[in-house]
């Protein structure tokens, strides 16, 4: 197979889809590696590097697109991108088509096969392709809560975690997955009051024995979370739904009333955010104010720690990218249901329950689709 990795032109996205050492096990495999020049700088890696693991390095995009039968990425595809793909192209990557109607449109039209890092799902619910940039945007998370509870940052002018006699501030964390525990984790390492909320009770049974005392597991009930953000300095909203655009679960209203200088940080906004004031910011320009209430929606979070991110997401999806391109997809996917669930949409289809509720579409199962050989 043909396997293109372009370089990313999201604002302030230093990630590259694949490591030197991914294009080493493709190559050796009998594959073609097309690496896009420069599209390793940002993650610490030249072209010599991917030359030297056995990528052939390629100045012009538009080949590059037009030679490779799969693309793999980390962002969603931009309009500018549009045009690029071709029928049939597999397009491995990020897509959050619930929050994008147009992305998901383009797709559609240009009948690319699109398999979602995000929608794919073990049968414990676990989100393996998610779970490591979840858990770099968790920790950050905490660590940008002390950041902006500084008062020259617009927030409350609270140290997180206090001092001897003074009290720490109050963080609430809205999900207990990877990024909302991440979160609560580095929080609490700071001494920082933490309350995490979560509407599963076996999710908060499992992080019970796991947790510093100075987290306390919540179930979400409306009064119980809403008692606590009015009293919250920090308000982290990790809410995910497999492929699904995020609840909303902060009002406008809600938000209005908030004390001044609360800090809101929405962890979701890929998937539309959980705060319905919250809007997508870049790390040029990361927040933005309502009401006194600072909001910080930055919508690739993990894309200012490249080196992190890059080797942490070729880890988990370079056994499923070697899958495709070593099986094909129709095999790859049937035997493999958790590579399956991440099939978004397939030749102008909509494959993924979620995606086509969101949008008004037709819905159509894969299990009724005849999947041809993409390989």
């Amino acid at each position: 197979m043909i396997i293109g990795i372009p370089k990313e032109i999201k604002q302030d996205e230093y990630r590259v889809g694949i490591t030197p050492s991914g294009v080493d096990l493709l190559s050796s495999s009998g594959h073609r590696v097309l690496i896009e020049t420069g599209a390793g700088i940002g993650s610490g890696y030249t072209d010599d590097d991917y030359i030297a693991s056995g990528a052939e390095i390629i100045k012009d995009k538009v080949r590059l697109f037009k030679d490779s039968e799969m693309i793999i990425k980390v962002k969603e595809p931009l309009p500018s991108e549009y045009k690029l793909f071709k029928e049939g192209q597999i397009v491995f990557t990020y897509f959050h088509f619930s929050s994008n109607k147009e992305l998901t449109q383009a797709m559609l039209d240009r009948k690319v096969i699109s398999v979602a890092y995000e929608t794919m799902e073990t049968e414990k619910g676990e989100l393996p392709l998610l779970a490591p940039m979840s858990e770099i945007a968790g920790k950050m998370a905490g660590q940008l809560a002390a950041q902006y509870l500084d008062i020259n940052r617009g927030g409350s002018g609270k140290l997180i975690g206090g001092l001897t006699g003074v009290a720490p501030a109050k963080i609430v964390v809205i999900g207990a997955g990877s990024a909302g525990a991440s979160a609560a984790k580095i929080c609490s390492g700071m001494g920082g009051d933490v309350k995490l909320f979560d509407i599963n009770i076996e999710k908060l049974k499992s992080l019970e024995g796991h947790v510093e005392k100075n987290i306390h597991l919540l179930y979400s009930s409306p009064h119980d979370l809403f008692e606590s953000i009015g009293e919250a300095d920090v308000i982290i909203g990790a809410v995910y739904i497999p492929g699904a655009r995020a609840p909303k679960i902060i009002s406008r209203k809600t938000v209005e009333s908030l004390k001044p200088r609360t800090v809101i940080i929405d962890v979701c906004i890929d998937q539309g955010g959980c705060i319905e004031t919250s809007r997508p910011t870049t790390h040029s320009d990361p927040t933005f104010e309502i009401g006194g209430v600072v909001h910080y929606c930055v919508a690739n979070m993990p894309g200012a720690f490249p080196k992190t991110s890059t080797l942490a997401l070729t880890n988990a999806t370079l056994k499923y990218a070697a899958d495709i391109a070593n099986k094909g997809l129709k095999r790859a996917i049937t035997e493999d249901r958790v590579l399956a669930k991440g099939l978004n949409t397939y030749l102008g289809k909509v494959t993924c329950m979620p995606v086509a509720e969101a949008h008004g579409l037709k819905y159509f199962p894969i299990e009724g689709i005849d999947i041809k050989k993409a390989s």
